[in-house]
């Protein structure tokens, strides 16, 4: 039986239908009649993605690229030395050839990136995963580390929609410095501005999830039963980082080299059938090998004329698949004389991938919602 409180609180709960407790109801039932309105308590989840600018034009990828390349996670140079060549060179460049590269893949009809629908389409579908398990007492939002909506100010929402406890929820399947945890930075300094923190739980990266694992088997046993014939290799290609920060202790290279493992393991194919290899070399030093663009080459050259390539830690197709392994990394086949190359699309807002990130978050509301 539930005890007083817990009666009070259903029954103001009944009584509005504002989301409001009010002074003389539920949890402020010894409250003075001008005490602030509260909100009835609820859990928020909040997806984070990389980012996106809002246009493609000179200024927006001038802010969104300014905002990406200052991030010390991702370029970790010397402010003195980077900022510089940032500001007066990079900036007066890229902003052009990137927003290019974005025009071609832009959806023009809703007038946002690919990366912008995937995750609203992903946010829809997994809210609505819980929302027939938990009713409305559990919220899901997404953010952008880069861009809008901001964390800042989906953080600011959820607080004062009433959620007194946030599942903050990364979406990479592999933990990187410059992906996930700069997302958790900006969660964390989100938090430092709010008066009442609400109780926070990270998740942690899901790259051997099963759920996760299985929806990548099905995709790519979707793609080759489409084609004609097997292609001779699987790429795995994984965003690339500098080799350094594999020294310096980042997981990140060993967790893709355990997805594509298991990932073969699953569809039960031999140890030469998918290869594992990095994109996205920025800037001059070594970065983790071999590189998907040469790779893809080599392969050609070695008779291997039909190859599929697959984006594993890649949550939503963005302009690093779309234009970058669909664009360059194909041409670079082909011009080595590849004949047929077949890019097979993220998990998106596929329904085994919306079961596995909704089995994740279950995971990770452990004790915070009622089954």
């Amino acid at each position: 039986m539930p005890d007083s409180n817990e009666a009070r609180g259903a029954a103001s709960t009944r009584a509005t239908d504002d989301g409001f407790v009010r002074p003389g109801q539920g949890r402020l039932a010894h409250a003075p009649a001008d005490h602030p309105l509260v909100r009835r308590p609820k859990v928020g989840v909040l997806l984070a993605n990389l980012g996106t600018p809002d246009g493609y034009g000179y200024w927006s990828m001038r802010r969104y690229l300014n905002e990406f390349l200052s991030d010390k996670r991702v370029i970790d140079y010397d402010s003195w030395k980077w900022q510089p060549l940032l500001q007066l060179v990079i900036l007066s460049k890229r902003p052009f050839s990137s927003g290019r590269n974005y025009q071609e893949i832009w959806n023009h009809e809703l007038n946002e990136s690919p990366l912008m629908t995937i995750t609203k389409a992903q946010t829809a579908r997994i809210a609505k995963t819980l929302a027939a398990r938990h009713g409305d007492g559990v919220m899901v939002d997404f953010c952008m580390r880069y861009g809008n909506p901001s964390t800042e100010s989906k953080v600011r929402e959820l607080v004062e929609a009433g959620c007194e406890k946030i599942v903050f929820f990364p979406l990479y399947p592999h933990y990187a410095g410059a992906t996930s945890a700069t997302a958790n930075d900006q969660f964390f300094r989100a938090l430092m501005k709010e008066k009442r923190q609400p109780a926070v739980r990270i998740v942690p990266e899901y790259y051997d999830h099963p759920l996760y694992i299985e929806a990548l088997a099905a995709s790519v046993k979707r793609a080759y039963a489409a084609l004609a014939r097997k292609p001779d290799v699987l790429v795995a290609s994984y965003h690339g980082m500098p080799k350094r920060y594999l020294m310096e202790g980042d997981p990140y290279h060993c967790q893709c080299a355990r997805t594509t493992r298991l990932l073969r393991e699953r569809l039960g194919w031999g140890s030469e059938a998918i290869n594992t290899t990095f994109q996205s070399v920025f800037g001059p030093e070594e970065w983790l090998q071999p590189y998907t663009v040469d790779h893809v080459a080599a392969l050609a050259r070695q008779g291997k004329k039909h190859i599929a390539v697959i984006a594993p830690a890649f949550s939503a197709d963005c302009i690093e698949t779309l234009e970058e392994i669909n664009g360059e990394i194909r041409e670079s086949f082909e011009h080595a004389g590849g004949e047929e190359f077949t890019y097979i699309p993220c998990l998106n807002d596929d329904e085994a991938h919306i079961a596995a990130l909704s089995a994740v978050i279950e995971e990770n509301l452990s004790g915070w919602v009622r089954r």
